[in-house]
């Protein structure tokens, strides 16, 4: 496809890239296991820098030993450490989740909260973050996560010329229908993980490749 030449013919092929990924992943939804608000936030702050995959191998166990934010509150942040070594960088992330755990319990009743400035005043709690939460928890579309997957494929899909994750939201939240702010991260994040790897794209197997103007496509 050539690239749009105006307003008008951008809409369009946005509107093809949003009809292409519901045929593609039309049950996207996040890959974190949680059964409560708490615990998608703790999921989502061990994610940092850790695959999904392990992180839902250390919860089950991690929610077990504690079962509420009060139990993770009383637990001293180089016990906590311990317990989720395997997600990397378990020193910042047991002192982020004691200190989610205090701020939750003390200030918020034990409940995570349901908006975006009162999510960003916990501690571990960045834009991504509150987005993951707020929007798979709560079903508030308050903005776009962007991680590594959708920073770079919605460079890839020329949806953003930036790479700074704030500029991206930003960027994102203009073009796409609120509605799907909360789908189109999912989908993009599995289309990341399924086909169009940081490595070794499939392009061939794409479903997008005919709108996609990477240079670096593999034939």
């Amino acid at each position: 496809m050539k690239r749009p030449r105006n307003a008008a013919e951008r809409r369009a092929r946005l509107e093809e890239i949003l009809r292409r990924l519901d045929g593609m992943y039309p049950e996207a939804t996040c890959a974190l296991r949680h059964s409560s608000p708490w615990e998608l936030l703790v999921a989502t702050i061990l994610s940092a820098q850790c695959t999904d995959k392990r992180v839902n191998e250390v919860t089950p166990g991690l929610f077990a030993k504690y079962p509420t934010p009060r139990d993770f509150a009383a637990v001293r942040p180089e016990v906590l450490a311990g317990d989720i070594r395997s997600t990397g960088f378990f020193n910042n992330k047991a002192k982020s989740i004691v200190g989610a755990a205090k701020k939750v319990v003390g200030e918020f009743g034990g409940k995570v909260p349901r908006t975006m400035e009162e999510m960003l005043s916990i501690p571990g709690a960045a834009r991504k973050t509150a987005n993951v939460v707020l929007g798979t928890a709560y079903g508030i579309a308050s903005g776009v996560v962007v991680d590594t997957h959708v920073s770079r494929i919605a460079r890839r899909l020329d949806l953003t010329k930036n790479t700074d994750p704030v500029k991206i939201e930003q960027d994102l939240v203009k073009i796409l229908p609120e509605e799907r702010w909360i789908r189109f991260s999912h989908q993009i994040i599995l289309h990341g993980r399924a086909l169009c790897m940081a490595r070794s794209p499939e392009c061939a197997a794409c479903g997008l490749n005919d709108l996609c103007y990477a240079g670096d496509k593999r034939r």
